[in-house]
């Protein structure tokens, strides 16, 4: 089967490590493999030497969030004449996409990857500025997504929002994210429990990934306080300082250990005997999936994609959003059953694996390309 060539355009790529970035970078590796063509449209910058068919334009950095660019809208000429277009962002170089597949009358697909309005907090002066800018997010992500032809989302979860709350009308297919179960497995974590002088006599509770306040962070150590064990942070980002303040007022051992190279993380997620995550606003949540392909049981939060990802008594529990006490208790139960949970999680590892992911996108992007023209309204004006 000859794949079709697809143009990808994303606000959020590397030097930028999240799961957008390492989900773009995965499917256009398995693309590639596949022996098809995925050039990668970015925000460049200094501190990241373009791979092969990734094409960066000069971007400008977000003032309200440290580390995040937008690239000005521009479609470079090595792109070439790609079968249909993938936006990966709705906006400086997600309107490069709509820009070219309208300028071509090629299919245009759009992935949700975060709700936008979640990030209000970060730009607001109050709460009545807040509640303007999730109401201005909201029409916003309305105005762009709804002149897709597709609509990709990781979750059945998101559809349902993108739906409901967002009032989208274009076609929504669902496509996970998909992640690399060749990196991610159970591996000895020996070295770098020493390496991070973590004990082995106590349990230990962890969360890599963004620090953002939309992801309620300081709650796993509201959680654990009471516990013999120890919580350790992975990763970095604007709320770190509420954590680290949290932790210091807490009766209990907790360690940061910053930014993680990416290849240590198997050892992160062997090294943990829960992985907490109570973050409501994850449209996947690609840490717990990661976890889970480790043999790590999630205890986290029955809200947005989490209530789809995590199934209790499966791959870890659930609780629900502003139970603390309840969180604790997921914690303790998925400690109790951590042996049985760790078996599950390995059982489902093909199903969450990329090769699956990029088999169904295959299949979204076939369908729109066979699709009539009366089928799918190109490119709504």
């Amino acid at each position: 089967m000859t794949l079709p060539s697809v143009a990808a355009f994303t606000d959020t790529y590397f030097p930028t490590v999240n799961g957008v970035t390492y989900t773009i970078q995965a499917w256009r590796d398995c693309w590639r493999q596949r022996d098809g063509d995925m050039p990668v449209v970015y925000p460049g910058t200094d501190e990241y030497d373009p791979d092969e068919r990734e094409y960066p334009v000069r971007s400008v950095p977000f003032p309200f969030y440290e580390g995040f660019r937008v690239g000005v809208p521009k479609v470079p000429d090595g792109v070439g004449d790609p079968d249909l277009v993938h936006a990966h962002t709705p906006f400086g170089l997600g309107m490069s996409a709509m820009r070219l597949a309208r300028s071509r009358d090629l299919p245009l697909v759009a992935s949700y990857h975060t709700p936008t309005s979640e990030y209000a907090a970060y730009v607001s002066l109050g709460e009545h500025v807040e509640r303007t800018i999730r109401r201005t997010a909201r029409r916003y992500e309305h105005w762009f997504f709804d002149r897709a032809d597709v609509v990709v989302v990781p979750s059945e979860r998101t559809r349902e929002h993108v739906r409901d709350r967002i009032g989208i009308e274009a076609t929504v297919e669902v496509v996970p994210n998909g992640i690399d179960t060749e990196r991610f497995q159970p591996v000895d974590p020996g070295d770098f429990l020493q390496r991070y002088d973590l004990p082995t006599d106590r349990p230990i509770i962890g969360y890599t990934g963004r620090h953002g306040y939309e992801k309620c962070l300081p709650d796993i150590v509201a959680a654990t306080e009471d516990m013999d064990v120890t919580v350790v942070f992975g990763g970095d980002g604007p709320a770190r300082p509420d954590v680290e303040a949290r932790a210091e007022a807490a009766d209990l051992d907790v360690r940061f250990l910053g930014f993680l190279p990416r290849e240590e993380l198997p050892a992160f997620y062997s090294a943990l005997d829960v992985f907490a995550f109570p973050s409501p606003v994850e449209t996947q949540g690609l840490v717990a999936l990661e976890a889970n392909a480790c043999g790590t049981p999630v205890a986290g939060v029955d809200s947005g994609a989490l209530a789809e990802t995590i199934e209790d008594g499966v791959n870890g529990y659930s609780y629900p959003q502003g139970d603390g006490e309840a969180f604790r208790d997921a914690i303790r139960r998925a400690l109790d059953d951590r042996a049985e949970l760790s078996g599950r999680c390995l059982e489902r590892r093909e199903t969450i694996s990329i090769d699956h992911a990029v088999d169904r996108l295959t299949d979204v992007y076939q369908g729109v390309l066979d699709a009539e023209p009366a089928d799918v309204p190109r490119n709504r004006s």
